[in-house]
């Protein structure tokens, strides 16, 4: 078993409440447990603490819990629980108003909508969890050359306001945190989720030193997009080689930005049988692709932080393998990632 709970923190029981998901901000109970650790990339998770959702609703909670499982059984990484992130640090990028609104309880019912989630103290929780995670694996990443988060790649959230199931933006928080500590100036966002990360390139839009570059489907979500330093659009039943090709020259265009950490949205939903992305893009060509991007920034020498984000296969199991073959790559890189240096 490889999962090393965080900071002293346990799971809640079934049916018991989460301790720290008071939107307030209440410390989370903490109780000594003994460390498991394996070798391995480090990442983050957050699936207990649970997002109550209404029955049928269609995003699929389910998969980050499925998810975890599968690598702890696998022993592909060290598992911890991520610190929340804090107010302050949320506050480098979105609006103070939208802060107190998400974590107050009083977002209107059409933030709510846009959203796509019913406003809860574990929504509240659950968000600021997902943010820590990310910021957690991007400070393991400087360190070891990869890390990822479970969860993350919430690139919908604008700097006042939330749409399609993100609250707050996880890598822009990571970033704007890791800059403002002086950790890294230079870094690269490489969203490759079939839908444009429009509140990343929004917030990112005037900063040159974060290049945001997409590659998502044409006709997708969100039908009016942002402009990105590249956006790479691809047609409805796009298949592997098309895909393939466009993800190359993505990465081309993020490490020639020369970036000190680029974070890797590695998205499962361009798979043929995901129920909202348009595309035909194999299992097999979706690890490829994360060969791809994981080789050539170890060529580089870059740190890659690597994040889910979105995934809605028609069976959750798909969805979860192609996140957990994400992971087996990161995984089987990050022992040569940065420490091998960039290649003569």
């Amino acid at each position: 078993m490889c999962v090393r709970p965080g900071r002293g923190e346990r799971h809640p029981a079934p049916g018991e409440s989460n301790p720290g998901s008071l939107a307030g901000g209440t410390a989370p109970l903490r109780v000594p447990v003994r460390p498991s650790k394996v070798s391995g990339v480090q990442a983050f998770y957050c699936d207990h603490f649970v997002l109550p959702l209404p029955a049928g609703h269609r995003f699929p909670m389910e998969k980050y819990r499925l998810l975890r499982e599968r690598v702890a059984a696998a022993g592909l990484c060290d598992l911890s629980v991520p610190e929340r992130a804090s107010r302050t640090q949320l506050l480098r990028v979105h609006a103070a108003a939208y802060v107190d609104r998400v974590l107050g309880g009083t977002l209107t019912r059409d933030e709510m909508r846009r959203i796509g989630f019913p406003w809860s103290p574990e929504l509240a929780e659950r968000s600021r969890r997902s943010v820590g995670g990310t910021l957690a694996a991007a400070t393991a990443a400087l360190a070891e050359g990869v890390a990822a988060n479970l969860a993350g790649g919430t690139h919908h959230a604008f700097a006042d306001r939330g749409e399609g199931f993100c609250v707050f933006n996880d890598v822009a928080v990571a970033v704007r945190a890791l800059q403002a500590e002086g950790r890294v100036r230079r870094v690269a966002v490489l969203d490759l989720d079939v839908h444009q990360g429009n509140g990343t390139a929004a917030i990112f839009a005037d900063d040159p030193a974060v290049r945001t570059v997409s590659v998502h489907g044409r006709n997708n979500f969100p039908f009016r997009k942002e402009r990105s330093d590249l956006d790479l659009e691809l047609p409805d039943g796009c298949t592997d080689d098309t895909h393939l090709a466009a993800v190359a020259r993505a990465l081309d265009a993020a490490l020639a930005s020369s970036p000190e950490l680029i974070f890797y949205v590695a998205g499962a939903d361009a798979y043929e049988g995901d129920r909202l992305g348009r595309l035909s893009v194999s299992k097999e060509g979706l690890a490829k692709r994360d060969r791809l991007v994981f080789s050539a920034c170890r060529r580089a020498g870059v740190p890659v932080a690597v994040v889910m984000s979105g995934g809605y296969g028609r069976n959750i199991r798909d969805t979860v393998e192609i996140h957990e073959a994400t992971i087996r790559a990161a995984s089987r890189e990050g022992a040569a990632a940065v420490h091998a240096g960039p290649s003569s």
